[in-house]
């Protein structure tokens, strides 16, 4: 992947806010201007993608493809990074964004691409983020294209452990600094499963675990059940809680797709996966969980999710 940035030497600024409608991404504002915009508190993004590479990326096949519809779901937030760059002028962005694998991926290719898509526009001077400007699209684009590839080639499927993810890991993705809007999005097909969280227990709610599988549901008497949601409420069923409270975070769920043999693990999943986030201060409008759907409406749900 070619994600290393590249100094420039020309000095580059994306325009202030009050002149976003009549600059375009080339236009070069004068040191007088950046300095107007030194007091003004900017919104800054702080962004985490977390990325279930499990065999969901392969099954059901689905057109377009698994693998496509993250790429474009990846592309639709790098648009929302890229606008919101351009809105504060180089000097004042200082937006952060970047793709988690969680565990961290044991393959050392895949881990050494991984390690490279994220950007920390804090860090940069402005002639830098003028390279991320023009570069972040296509870096993160050829970086994932790869991951998915090598993924699927090689059947590794590194699966990615979202209830341990929130219980340990979880912290990298929030910025205390109030200037910034922490954001996670978490692609999955919504049956948690990673072998490390299987056998976690809770003593005093048996009907808590860390994962949620169609095996689970079917066992439990979920499938065929016109009462689900009556059972789930009244035996207490849902994701072990991790007791924290994380409403500093926003949290978009996407790509929820259960089998197509058990269409109410649709809603069983959303009322797992509800009940969870509420129990951790996360609630709507912080809260959004879509299902599968075609790019271009993801895409608008993302655009109306930063809204």
């Amino acid at each position: 992947m070619k994600s290393s940035i590249i100094l420039i030497t020309v000095l580059f600024f994306f325009g202030c806010a009050s002149d976003t409608n009549k600059n375009s991404s080339d236009n070069i504002n004068n040191s007088d201007q950046e300095q107007k915009t030194t007091n003004q508190k900017a919104d800054n993004f702080n962004i985490s993608i977390l990325l279930d590479l499990s065999d969901r990326v392969v099954e059901p096949p689905l057109s377009p493809s698994q693998k496509e519809r993250d790429l474009e779901i990846v592309s639709s937030v790098i648009d929302v990074f890229r606008v919101n760059m351009k809105k504060k002028g180089a000097y004042l962005a200082k937006d952060k964004m970047r793709v988690i694998f969680s565990p961290p991926p044991s393959d050392p290719n895949v881990n050494n691409i991984a390690s490279r898509l994220s950007v920390d526009l804090s860090e940069l001077d402005n002639a830098s983020k003028k390279e991320v400007y023009d570069n972040v699209e296509k870096d993160f684009e050829d970086g994932l294209e790869e991951i998915y590839d090598l993924t699927i080639d090689n059947s590794k499927w590194l699966g990615s452990d979202i209830w341990r993810f929130f219980k340990y890991d979880v912290d990298l993705c929030i910025e205390q600094d109030p200037t910034y809007k922490n954001v996670l999005i978490i692609v999955t097909d919504g049956y948690l499963y990673h072998k490390q969280s299987e056998q976690v227990k809770d003593p005093n709610h048996p009907n808590r675990t860390a994962f949620i599988t169609p095996k689970y549901l079917q066992r439990k008497g979920f499938w065929n059940n016109p009462n689900w949601r009556e059972k789930f409420e009244n035996e207490d069923f849902g994701l072990i809680s991790h007791d924290r409270n994380f409403d500093n975070l926003d949290v978009l769920v996407l790509e929820i797709n259960p089998s197509p043999n058990h269409r109410d693990d649709q809603d069983i999943i959303r009322a797992y996966l509800v009940k969870w986030f509420e129990e951790m201060g996360i609630t709507s409008p912080s809260l959004a969980i879509y299902d599968t759907d075609l790019p271009v409406n993801t895409k608008r749900r993302i655009e109306l999710f930063f809204k």
